[in-house]
């Protein structure tokens, strides 16, 4: 795509209209912008004063106490609240991740979370700003990692009552696959990509997050992967039909239903299991080649085959909305492609025409990597960057038992910590401790103990 003159007056006049309409899509959360003097109640009932107020120190740490107004989500094996950092009065994400070496597979899992949330660094993929300072290892059990405070999701924003422009809808799209692209180039799959881990802020930037299912992708593919990953509904077809492996192609087909969803604000793909997932796939794609169920397990494939022949019905995603032109509707089938293989990547959808006008939004008003100067805008030699290199994956095949994870996880906080900010801890004396506790203790027993592969 080429950029118009960043001189231009209608250059300046489309980066005005579009920021202000999409700034007004999301509001600011209700703790924002307290001053000094105000006060408000956390969820017991607890008042508390302004950020710098709220500062003790332990040794030489400093004490975080976790007042939150409420949690803000509920990850694949964590639990996110909203706090406040004494260093600087902001407000950020504080990701519990409870009971993380109850076993090999669990320790395993979080250690490769945590090396993720430090390891990238692209405007649309959530990372961790801080990691809480752990105690003495006999005691250390749970992690603490602070992130980026985002006021929202993609899917509170489908499901309210606000419009959706076409203006929206390609910035958004433009974001996931930006980021999309930066994970697949570091060679990570996500495994559970759905409206629910966009986080949004109130200027509609988006980060993808929550990396409790990801893991580097396996280019063996007789090493057999689990198919307990993906929502349900962005499930991809070859996940619904048993495949032991899979690639990169899995996140794609999530982005093609959050694609068709923002369209239809509705789930395109929602039944009750995984076969009547995958007969509504088929209801719209038509019965796949009998080349495209070389993976699938032989009770999926007999599934398919013995029913009557379907027909593509591709023509009905016209009718989503509005929204959903020529140009939409073409992008969002070669999402939505039966066979892996021949579905569009990240890469390539990002050249899509239909992501031109979202680039130009994205990169005009949204962006860190481009800037404005008094001549004009000065934009990126890279619109959408690589991850270099790519995320090394390597060490896990040398952990043998939890305490070994352990010694490894520990080291690896205090290794990040090392010669930053003065670290922080969690204050149990806080008054909001309990609530803090009580509301991610039940969350803690759904921890997953099934092998990831």
């Amino acid at each position: 795509m080429a950029f118009q003159d960043p001189n231009h007056p209608l250059q300046a006049q489309l980066c005005s209209n579009v920021f202000g309409a999409l700034t007004g899509l999301i509001q600011p959360p209700l703790a924002a912008g307290l001053g000094a003097g105000q006060k408000y109640y956390c969820n017991n009932g607890v008042q508390i004063g302004p950020p710098q107020q709220q500062q003790t120190t332990l040794g030489n740490a400093m004490m975080v106490d976790p007042e939150p107004d409420r949690p803000i989500g509920y990850g694949a094996f964590g639990v996110v609240w909203s706090v406040t950092d004494p260093r600087d009065g902001s407000r950020v994400a504080l990701k519990k991740m409870p009971n993380v070496f109850q076993n090999l597979v669990s320790c395993k899992r979080v250690f490769r979370e945590l090396r993720m949330l430090c390891y990238f660094k692209h405007d649309n993929v959530l990372s961790a700003l801080d990691i809480l300072q752990p105690p003495q290892i006999d005691c250390f059990e749970e992690i603490y990692v602070i992130t980026e405070l985002m006021q929202s999701d993609l899917h509170k924003v489908i499901v309210s009552p606000q419009p959706l422009s076409s203006d929206h809808i390609k910035v958004f799209l433009y974001q996931i696959l930006r980021g999309l692209k930066y994970l697949h180039s570091a060679g990570v799959l996500h495994r559970d990509i759905k409206p629910g881990n966009l986080l949004v802020n109130s200027n509609c930037v988006l980060k993808i997050c929550d990396f409790g299912l990801a893991r580097v992708e396996e280019p063996d593919e007789s090493q057999h992967m689990t198919q307990e990953v993906v929502t349900q509904y962005y499930r991809a077809p070859e996940i619904l039909m048993g495949s032991r492996h899979y690639g990169r192609p899995i996140d794609i087909w999530s982005v093609g239903c959050i694609f068709a969803e923002l369209l239809g604000r509705r789930i395109l793909f929602q039944s009750q299991s995984p076969i009547q997932q995958l007969d509504l796939i088929t209801d719209l794609l038509g019965t796949p080649p009998v080349a495209a169920l070389r993976s699938a397990c032989e009770g999926a494939r007999a599934h398919i085959l013995r029913g009557s022949h379907k027909p593509p019905s591709l023509s009905v995603l016209y009718m989503l909305s509005g929204e959903a032109t020529h140009e939409a509707v073409h992008l969002l089938c070669r999402m939505l492609v039966f066979d892996p293989a021949k579905r569009i990547s990240a890469k390539d959808a990002l050249s899509h025409p239909y992501l031109d006008e979202g680039r130009l939004r994205y990169h005009t008003c949204m962006c860190t990597c481009c800037f404005s100067v008094s001549s004009g805008r000065i934009y990126t030699s890279d619109f959408e960057p690589r991850a270099d290199p790519k995320f090394d994956g390597s060490y896990e095949k040398n952990l043998a038992s939890v305490w070994q994870v352990k010694e490894l996880v520990h080291r690896f906080i205090l290794e990040q910590q090392h010669g930053k900010r003065v670290p922080l801890c969690i204050n149990p004396q806080s008054a909001a401790f309990k609530t803090f506790i009580r509301s991610t203790a039940w969350h803690s027993s759904k921890v997953s103990k099934k092998e990831e592969r």
